[in-house]
């Protein structure tokens, strides 16, 4: 029986441990295996935050931690858990604020709960002990290109071009910003969350602090959305009576943007579970919007005012805040969810009444996922006709517009000049208007 005191310090790595080792060989979602394994550690939410800390990092820093452990062990190491213990081991030593020898003994200890690594503890002490007293050469040497898997890498070099490129890979490599939207009175508060009020219009806070615990949060006066997801609602401009569709809505940030403005929303996503979530988000914002739990391709309402369309992606734009996605996402995903955004941009298409407005979005950096999937969606609909963005719709970002007036937010972009909570997540958004 695992020892599940919380004394021990044992229980956030094991779930932190399970976590990384699962996610990688199903190649499904981080959060979804700690939310799977959680409940069998019963942890405070202090070490809940522990395990969740550490399985992070060592997914964000995958590579690094990979070609320390390799250069360090004997070549016949491939034991995936010895390994995945090993990363969770070495993350702490390397890149969190936990005492070297609470990492080495702790993750000694949990071999010894697995009959297959039972023999290990001397070869894991002695590996972690050594990355220990090398920390400083390992940080020193490790190339910015570690942490990015090579299919990529190839892929942001051949679209962005090499600086550019590798400022994506480092900005990958810092924890991620977190950002507010607001209801109303963004610059006030600001104030009163000690935030920075962005050119965008989101608050950025600059301290880590509990989330439930900030003021306004019980109001429902703001709710968590990264600066670049709330462009694509501000983009449709909703005006009050509208009648808006939110195709692929939850978790729900942009319905409670439409909602806010008074349109009359209709969030549809194919996970009731998901739509549940939106619909108690929506209930302490005090926002309503009608839900609907059905595939987006099979929603049979028509003559909408305006469309949001945030199509499933493979999300490689969001490593800075699920790095988990650069170590579970391949080439197969990209190909996969380029021909489903296809299918449901030509859905919304059919949707919208004359002159109606659709605004496509993915939170991908590829792009077959972005401009390609813009491109071919003119070419097969020439009723339809892009609305060029201006540099004043997204706070004056010029970086961010492409040459034919879509918006391409990067890690790297939005730099906060003193402050090191800068960054995007990458996004591409596109919006057409029908014709009349």
């Amino acid at each position: 029986m695992a020892d599940h005191s919380e004394s021990s310090g044992l229980g956030p790595r094991r779930l932190a441990w399970n976590a990384v080792t699962e996610a990688l060989k199903r190649r499904v979602p981080l959060d979804d295996m700690l939310d799977e394994f959680g409940p069998q550690e019963r942890l405070s939410g202090r070490d809940e935050a522990l395990a969740r800390a550490i399985a992070i990092v060592t997914m964000r820093r995958l590579g690094t931690i990979g070609w320390a452990l390799r250069e360090r062990l004997d070549k016949g190491a491939r034991d995936e858990r010895l390994l995945n213990l090993l990363a969770i081991g070495a993350a702490q030593i390397l890149f969190l604020d936990v005492p070297d020898h609470a990492a080495v003994d702790t993750a000694v200890q949990l071999a010894q709960e697995d009959r297959r690594l039972k023999h290990a503890g001397g070869l894991i002490n002695a590996v972690l002990r050594r990355v220990a007293r090398e920390r400083d050469g390992i940080l020193s040497a490790a190339d910015p290109w570690l942490d990015t898997p090579g299919w990529l890498e190839e892929r942001w070099i051949a679209q962005y071009g090499e600086d550019l490129a590798a400022e994506i890979a480092r900005a990958h490599q810092a924890l991620p910003s977190v950002d507010l939207t607001v209801k109303e009175d963004a610059s006030g508060w600001a104030e009163r969350l000690g935030g920075i009020l962005l050119p965008t219009g989101s608050i950025r806070l600059t301290e880590r602090t509990a989330i439930r615990e900030l003021p306004g949060y019980e109001d429902g006066a703001w709710w968590v959305q990264d600066a670049a997801a709330a462009l694509p609602a501000r983009l449709l401009d909703p005006k009050p009576g509208e009648r808006i569709a939110d195709l692929c809505a939850a978790p729900g940030g942009k319905t409670a943007q439409l909602a806010a403005a008074g349109a009359e929303v209709l969030a549809v996503d194919r996970s009731a579970k998901r739509l549940k979530r939106l619909e108690e988000n929506l209930a302490r914002l005090k926002l309503q919007a009608a839900t609907r739990a059905v595939d987006a391709e099979k929603l049979d309402e028509t003559s909408f005012d305006a469309i949001l369309l945030d199509a499933p992606c493979s999300a490689t734009g969001t490593i800075r805040r699920h790095p988990d996605v650069a170590w579970t996402k391949g080439e197969e995903d990209v190909r996969k969810l380029a021909g489903l955004q296809t299918r449901l941009l030509d859905k919304a298409a059919s949707l919208l009444k004359p002159g109606g407005r659709l605004v496509y979005c993915t939170c991908s950096l590829e792009a077959e996922e972005g401009e390609r999937q813009a491109q071919a969606f003119l070419a097969r609909h020439p009723d339809f006709k892009r609305k060029p963005v201006s540099p004043e719709e997204i706070g004056g970002l010029t970086e961010c517009l492409t040459p034919e007036g879509d918006v391409r937010t990067l890690p790297c972009h939005l730099s906060v000049a003193g402050h090191d909570r800068s960054g995007l997540d990458g996004f591409f958004m596109a919006r057409f208007v029908r014709d009349a």
